[in-house]
């Protein structure tokens, strides 16, 4: 199979495509809609369908989702609506697509699309991936194998849950300046340095297209970059993981 769909549900978007598994790279146009607020199971479902309607994909689906996943089913919800606890995606959504479904943790999917077509290939050792945007996402990688569902933004730092603080939509929430949210990031960075050690940082998320902009206020001893694949990861991923 050379393409594949992936679908990335996230706490503000929901958007998916056709990959090209050699690549990495769109084949379709990205479609993107917005998360529906309250994010119930439902509501999910069907703004997922849709997403895949509108491209046209008919066969497996790949699906990214922010929170604990394991054997298809729903972990955690701290940027979705608590009803998904205990869910199970994969069968919920195979049924709405009639179509074959796997899952995994969104930050996950986009670290296994950056260490096989992105800035971590090549990369043995620990890598850590983490992802700014709605929440802080986490995916950690030794010797290229993935440890599942790390969630490391809910780290306690400072008396208070690190993605409240220093995510991507915490920023915005917030009106800070680059240079403020750095302060923040340094803090967080720093954390889990001190805890993994890793030997890269891989950054991603929606706001790693404005790199250049934030990157270099990050002071650790690992490099850090951006992720190559930017807003995309999670999509490649997920495509990537539906055909393993």
């Amino acid at each position: 199979m050379s393409t594949a769909f992936g679908l990335d549900i996230g706490g503000t978007g929901i958007k998916g495509g056709i990959v090209d598994l050699a690549s990495g790279e769109l084949v379709s146009e990205r479609v993107r809609l917005d998360t529906p607020q309250p994010a119930t199971v439902s509501a999910v479902l069907d703004t997922a369908a849709a997403v895949v309607t509108e491209i046209g994909w008919r066969g497996p689906v790949g699906c990214a989702f922010p929170g604990v996943v394991k054997n298809g089913v729903v972990g955690s919800s701290a940027n979705i609506d608590d009803e998904w606890l205990g869910e199970h995606l994969e069968q919920h959504l195979a049924e709405r697509l009639g179509a074959p479904v796997r899952s995994l943790n969104d930050a996950d999917a986009a670290g296994l699309a950056e260490m096989r077509l992105g800035a971590g290939l090549g990369h043995d050792g620990v890598v850590m991936m983490l992802t700014l945007g709605t929440g802080i996402g986490s995916a950690l990688f030794i010797d290229g194998r993935l440890v599942p569902n790390t969630e490391l933004g809910h780290l306690e730092i400072d008396g208070a849950n690190a993605e409240s603080r220093a995510s991507a939509a915490a920023r915005k929430r917030e009106g800070l300046s680059f240079d403020e949210w750095g302060v923040r990031l340094q803090r967080y960075f720093s954390h889990v340095e001190q805890l993994f050690s890793p030997d890269l940082f891989i950054v991603g998320g929606g706001i790693s297209r404005r790199a250049d902009e934030f990157l270099h206020l990050i002071s650790v001893r690992a490099p850090v970059v951006p992720a190559r694949l930017r807003q995309n990861s999670g999509i490649v991923g997920a495509a990537l993981h539906s055909v393993e």
